[in-house]
């Protein structure tokens, strides 16, 4: 994660508060995700976020170590990182980023 990068692609995603890139869109691994404020993409790899504190927290799909993520730009919260999955079948989540959906947008499409 570098900070003041610029995505290239076709098709990427942005902060909603400040248009800073944050995603391309071939780094999303689902759409079928849910996050606090309604759907979100979980993404292999995300740019431009600062990481805030590691904490346990319980989530749909059990019990989860994450840190939320912020645009580095204008620290808008975006979703989260997960650092720690507890239940086996949970542990491809380790290290990959879920975006709320609702703080993202489309640019380039």
């Amino acid at each position: 994660m570098g900070t003041g990068e610029l995505v290239f692609g076709p098709r990427i995603y942005s902060c909603c508060n400040c248009r800073c890139h944050i995603a391309e869109h071939d780094d999303i691994i689902s759409k079928c995700f849910q996050g606090r404020n309604g759907r979100a993409y979980l993404f292999g790899r995300v740019v431009n976020v600062l990481t805030g504190p590691k904490e346990d927290r319980q989530l749909m799909t059990g019990l989860h170590t994450v840190a939320d993520i912020s645009c580095f730009q204008c620290q808008e919260v975006l979703g989260w990182k997960y650092e720690r999955a507890y239940e086996e079948s949970q542990k491809y989540k380790e290290g990959k980023y879920i975006l709320e959906k609702a703080k993202i947008m489309k640019e380039n499409w």
